[in-house]
């Protein structure tokens, strides 16, 4: 028995057509799916009685349409048996963030706010760590889900690479 990959990350939003266009147009991801979520199956799934969704999957723009996954975010949007809207801390138990890895974090920063989102803080240097030398901040998308930014330092992704060519 084995843990083959992480299959995506799904994130609850309030409009999918406004969020899948928000993160194809701040992160360039490309949605690659989209399908609706009426019926049994659904609904043991998500364990809300009566559900109906809405589903888009949005793919990194190289990600090939490989196995185990052929996309990395999911947006999930509850047409019936919508819940209430939460705003968890970085801090509060069960709260999550999803990160990226950005090449100009100052360009996407403004991105993000001139397209709705809002800052947590503006890039910081990372000062400790695996991470050392390089610049992240934290940021909310619309509907208010933590998401993450890293740029790289120059140290950390010539760390990276050289795992990433060992290992080809």
């Amino acid at each position: 028995m084995a843990v083959l990959g992480v299959l995506h990350v799904g994130l609850t939003v309030s409009d999918l057509d406004r969020s899948s266009d928000w993160y194809c147009h701040v992160f360039g991801l490309k949605e690659v799916h989209r399908q609706p979520g009426d019926n049994d199956y659904t609904r043991t799934l998500v364990g809300i009685p009566g559900a109906a969704l809405r589903v888009a999957q949005l793919a990194m723009p190289d990600q090939e349409a490989v196995w185990p996954s052929s996309h990395t975010i999911e947006l999930i949007e509850y047409v019936r048996g919508p819940g209430g809207r939460v705003a968890p801390l970085p801090n509060d138990v069960g709260a999550s963030h999803l990160a990226f890895v950005v090449d100009d974090i100052d360009a996407i920063c403004a991105r993000v706010t001139a397209s709705g989102g809002v800052l947590r803080n503006p890039p910081t240097e990372v000062t400790a760590g695996v991470n050392r030398g390089s610049r992240a901040c934290y940021l909310h998308d619309p509907d208010g889900h933590t998401l993450e930014l890293m740029e790289y330092g120059v140290e950390r992704a010539a760390a990276l690479r050289a795992r990433t060519t060992a290992s080809s």
